[in-house]
């Protein structure tokens, strides 16, 4: 559109606006100043997050930037969720930090660079826009893991993240050159319409998406481009592990629907048969080896893994022979998903941050041992967090697996449905043991569980939210369902 309003790039504006307070008031005040740029990084990125959500009742697209950024119901509720995840991360976050002397200024403003870059992620309508966003999330992310520069382990996985990353990274822009050298065009529309025209040589083309998928399999750590989630997830401090694991992968999953359906759909029966594969591999890797870790982040980065798959199962069932009468309710399911992971990861990881004392880190199962003695409370919080990653009703993570299973049943891929059912069974059982150890054995350490007033009320609306949202999952389903119908014009 020629004329779109400014007023839907507001929210983008202010989050821009936001850092750089946030980096003046850190340059210029210091250490003194932190709670300052503490208070700057959550109240804007919550006053920018429901700001978004408002938009995205609009249901017109406005183009902006030559046609490089675009605000739509998908991006601005993609855009609302990833702001509001940040902001519940860093207050979750906060005495952990506190007590590692990584309350910094250099936290909040890696993590706010990181979320704009999220942004431009999700609202880039170009090819270079998408590498841009997806650029500037990694690199900031690859910093923040290394704050904590007296830990080996942390360097580490910083490392590995950063090595992998520029691999993944020249994968994607190898993909990028090839699609343009083909289509002439680095926007996305005309991707599609030059793809559609059936005038370009699939050869050139099927190259250029093998390499673009390998680049949305990496950022979204499916197998077998997972290689850096475990020692991530693990080595980084617990914090940066979330910031990491959160809104990142619900940004993943967006950047993948734009490359994929509103770039590169006329080549569905290709990147589909990827997908296809990515899925099953990762739903078996990420459940069969969750099982044996002893390392309470190390299995949820395979848990992640394995629900990387499910949404890959949604994003791979939208087209079926041609034809695309299920894929508003495939893509809604993915988006519902991603969504409900990111809510059910904020709760895992903040139970685990505050189970975390100075000098001392809550990593192994054995750590969550006699939780229920302790705190009734949190150990009941951690329970339906453990609860809806596994699938089991009447939590949302119910749900939201049985709207993947039945969009990829309505796909015909029968068996995928089942591998999905029964490697999730089996990976019910590291969920379902840390709850046994939470109610049923001796609390290893005694010591009180100190928790801010913030802390624990925003811990028990999470772990409500989540049984309310599998109680009644329609109105989120129905505004995913509305948000994708908009946007794809299904």
């Amino acid at each position: 559109m020629q004329n779109a309003p400014m007023s839907a790039l507001l929210p983008d504006t202010i989050l821009m606006l936001a850092i750089v307070v946030a980096w003046l008031n850190d340059t210029i005040f210091g250490p003194p100043s932190r709670r300052v740029t503490y208070l700057i990084a959550v109240l804007s990125t919550l006053v920018v997050g429901v700001w978004f959500a408002f938009v995205a009742l609009d249901p017109v697209p406005h183009y902006y930037f030559s046609r490089m950024y675009v605000v739509d119901s998908f991006a601005s509720a993609m855009k609302a969720v990833v702001c509001l995840g940040y902001a519940v991360t860093v207050i979750y976050s906060k005495k952990y930090l506190e007590d590692r002397d990584l309350f910094r200024g250099d936290f909040f403003l890696l993590g706010l660079f990181s979320l704009l870059g999220q942004c431009v992620m999700i609202s880039g309508n170009n090819f270079l826009m998408l590498y841009l966003g997806l650029e500037l999330m990694s690199l900031s992310l690859y910093a923040v893991i290394a704050l904590r520069k007296d830990s080996p382990q942390a360097n580490e996985s910083a490392m590995k993240y950063y090595v992998l990353g520029a691999l993944a990274s020249g994968f994607l822009l190898y993909g990028i050159s090839m699609l343009y050298g083909a289509t002439g065009s680095l926007e996305l529309n005309e991707v599609l319409k030059a793809v559609a025209s059936g005038r370009i040589n699939d050869a050139v083309l099927l190259f250029g998406v093998i390499f673009v998928v390998a680049g949305v399999a990496f950022k979204m750590g499916a197998v077998p481009f997972h290689m850096w989630v475990p020692d991530v997830y693990q080595g980084a401090p617990t914090a940066m592990t979330l910031l990491t694991g959160g809104g990142p992968k619900v940004a993943a999953f967006a950047w993948g629907l734009r490359f994929l359906v509103m770039g590169l759909l006329p080549l569905a029966v290709d990147w589909q048969e990827m997908l296809v594969i990515l899925a099953a591999l990762s739903l078996i890797v990420g459940n069969v080896t969750g099982i044996v870790q002893k390392n309470i982040k190390r299995m949820l980065a395979y848990s992640a893994i394995s629900n990387m798959g499910f949404v890959l199962l949604g994003l791979l069932a939208g087209v079926v022979d041609g034809k695309l009468t299920g894929a508003a309710g495939a893509y809604s399911s993915a988006m519902f998903y991603s969504i409900i992971y990111l809510v059910t990861t904020l709760g895992t990881f903040g139970v685990v941050m505050l189970l975390a004392r100075r000098d001392f880190e809550a990593e192994t199962l054995d750590d969550f041992k006699g939780l229920n003695q302790r705190s009734p409370v949190f150990a009941f919080v951690m329970m339906v967090m453990m609860f809806s990653l596994a699938g089991i009703p009447p939590t949302v993570g119910f749900y939201a697996k049985l709207a993947v299973l039945e969009a990829t049943m309505n796909a015909g891929l029968t068996w995928l449905a089942v591998l999905a059912v029964i490697t999730s069974l089996v990976g019910a059982f590291y969920y379902l043991r840390i709850v046994k150890l939470m109610y049923f054995d001796a609390p290893q350490d005694a010591s009180p569980i100190v928790a801010s007033s913030l802390n624990r009320g925003l811990l028990a609306f999470n772990g409500l939210a989540v049984l309310v949202l599998g109680l009644v999952p329609g109105p989120l389903m129905s505004a995913c369902l509305t948000a994708i119908t908009h946007t794809l014009s299904f």
